[in-house]
């Protein structure tokens, strides 16, 4: 299991667009992926579970990975943060 924190960046938080396209991404991984922020932890695979989180800008949140493909999983993930949040 491999986790991560990223605070979010873009001045809106996660919202729809990167949020699908986060899914989207997450679809090809094998690994289980889910996000907390606070004590609330969701499957980073559901957009309602990302939208549920209501991450705004500045606010951590942690990603938690685990399995086959965890190490790709991490990097994949945290270029895309970097691009869209």
């Amino acid at each position: 299991m491999k986790e991560f924190e990223y605070t979010i960046a873009d001045p809106i938080g996660i919202h729809a667009r990167p949020a699908g396209l986060l899914v989207k991404l997450l679809a090809a991984i094998k690994s289980d992926v889910k996000v907390a922020k606070g004590e609330k932890i969701v499957n980073a695979k559901s957009i309602l579970g990302l939208m549920g989180l209501q991450a705004k800008q500045g606010e951590a949140i942690k990603f938690i990975i685990e399995g086959a493909d965890e190490e790709e999983a991490i990097k994949k993930v945290e270029d895309f943060l970097k691009e869209n949040l």
